[in-house]
C-alpha cells in the first residue's frame, strides 16, 4: 500500500479518457488501496486513477466521513446547480468557483465487480463529478466560465509547480467538456 506520485496538470494522462475496467482481481483492490492511501497522504477529498498515471475508470473519496470508492461510473445529475470553490490535487494550492449539479447519482461497481450506486448532494455530488470527470480526461478548469478559466490559466503558468511540469517536457491540454455545462464553459 505505497503512497504514489499524483500527477500534475500537463501530464497527458489527465487529459485522456481511461479505460474501462474488466478484470476485478487483487491487482484492482490493490490499485484502490493505494489511491486511498495517497488520498489521504495528500490530503483530499477524492483522487482518481488517472491523477496517480494509472488509466483506469477508478476513483475513491472521502467527504463527511464517508469513505469510498467507484470503478466504472456513470452519473445522473440533478437540474438544480450549486457554486462553490473546488481545488484538485493535481493543480496544487489552486482554487476557484466550479459550477456543479447538486445532486449526483453514481453507478458503478465495487473493487470485487459488484454493482453499487452512491448518492450524494452538495460536497459529495461536487466530488462524484470531479472524480467522474477525471476518468473522461476533463480537468476541473474546463468547467470554468471564460473569465475565471483565463485567470485560473495565469495562476497555473504563474505557480512553481506548473514551471516543474513545462522543464519536463509536459504542455498543458484543454479539453472541450463532453457534459453539459448549462452556458457556463465550452
Amino acid at each position: 500500500m505505497p503512497i504514489q506520485s499524483i500527477r500534475l496538470f500537463g501530464d497527458p494522462v489527465l487529459t485522456t479518457p481511461a479505460l474501462e475496467v474488466s478484470v476485478f482481481d487483487k491487482e484492482l483492490r490493490t490499485l484502490v488501496s493505494d489511491l486511498t492511501e495517497t488520498m489521504h497522504d495528500a490530503p483530499g477529498a477524492g483522487l482518481a486513477a488517472p491523477q496517480i498515471g494509472v488509466s483506469l475508470r477508478v476513483f475513491v473519496w472521502d467527504v463527511d466521513d464517508n469513505l469510498g470508492h467507484l470503478i466504472n461510473p456513470t452519473l445522473d445529475l440533478s437540474s438544480d446547480m450549486q457554486d462553490g470553490e473546488e481545488g484538485c490535487l493535481s493543480f496544487p494550492g489552486l482554487l476557484y468557483e466550479t459550477p456543479r449539479a447538486m445532486r449526483a447519482v453514481a453507478k458503478g461497481f465495487n473493487m470485487h465487480g459488484e454493482p453499487v450506486t452512491i448518492e450524494g448532494s452538495e460536497l459529495l455530488a461536487r466530488c462524484l463529478q470531479h472524480e467522474t470527470d477525471h476518468l473522461d480526461g476533463i480537468v476541473f478548469i474546463d468547467r470554468l466560465v471564460t473569465e475565471e478559466r483565463k485567470r485560473a490559466m495565469a495562476d497555473i503558468r504563474n505557480s512553481d509547480w506548473f514551471g516543474s511540469a513545462i522543464q519536463s517536457g509536459l504542455e498543458p491540454r484543454i479539453k472541450i467538456s463532453p457534459h453539459t455545462t448549462n452556458g457556463l464553459g465550452f
